[in-house]
């Protein structure tokens, strides 16, 4: 079933698990980035089609930390509904307001991304030597969960790095021979730089 060729795109075949993981993970972003609670909801589903297009590509880092991901949306899904008095939205109480790291805490992200990758990659390149670019393929995973972690606590910077991300995924997906894929993550990628903005326009609001 997820195999099932439904077109074919330059010459390489867009299977039906593409398309639908595709279809919900724009669903998803477009939501996160107007605000929208309903992401969460997308989101457990695109968390079980992207197991299946991982395993699928043999992208085992990115398999293998699906339940990561899943749990990343589980408590974001609260922490968006349940704000603490002092995260409260000044438009609504019942949502968590927008804020920003501060600059110490940018670098250590962004330490904790290159440590983790490095790890990841070296980890998986002995348990699967079948994967085709195994830091490559951790580095992205790293990054996603990094930007999924950073929305879930409604932080502006999720969305610098979902555009490292989608820049990254562009390369990967281009370096196994995907033709689709890369077209969806320039997608995200305009997606990003919109919600970049729009984000930036509710923490200036809500400070």
């Amino acid at each position: 079933m997820i195999d099932t060729v439904i077109f074919e795109l330059a010459g390489r075949p867009v299977l039906l698990i593409d398309l639908i993981s595709s279809l919900l993970g724009l669903t998803c972003v477009f939501l996160a980035g107007r605000n929208s609670k309903y992401n969460f909801w997308v989101g457990y589903l695109y968390t079980a089609a992207l197991f299946f297009l991982f395993w699928n590509k043999n992208l085992y880092a990115s398999l293998l930390l699906q339940p990561i991901s899943l749990a990343i949306n589980i408590m974001g899904h609260y922490r968006w509904t349940h704000p603490k008095p002092q995260e409260q939205s000044s438009e609504d109480s019942k949502a968590l307001k927008v804020s920003m790291l501060s600059w110490p805490e940018r670098i250590m992200a962004v330490a904790a991304v290159l440590v983790i990758a490095f790890v990841w990659g070296w980890t998986l390149d002995r348990l699967f030597p079948s994967d085709p670019h195994p830091y490559l393929d951790s580095c992205v995973t790293v990054l996603i969960l990094l930007a999924q972690l950073l929305s879930a606590l409604k932080k502006w910077d999720c969305w610098i790095a979902w555009l490292v991300v989608n820049v990254t995924q562009i390369i990967l997906h281009i370096s196994v021979g995907n033709v689709f894929m890369p077209i969806v993550c320039a997608l995200y990628l305009v997606n990003g730089l919109w919600s970049l903005a729009t984000w930036m326009k509710l923490y200036k609001k809500q400070a």
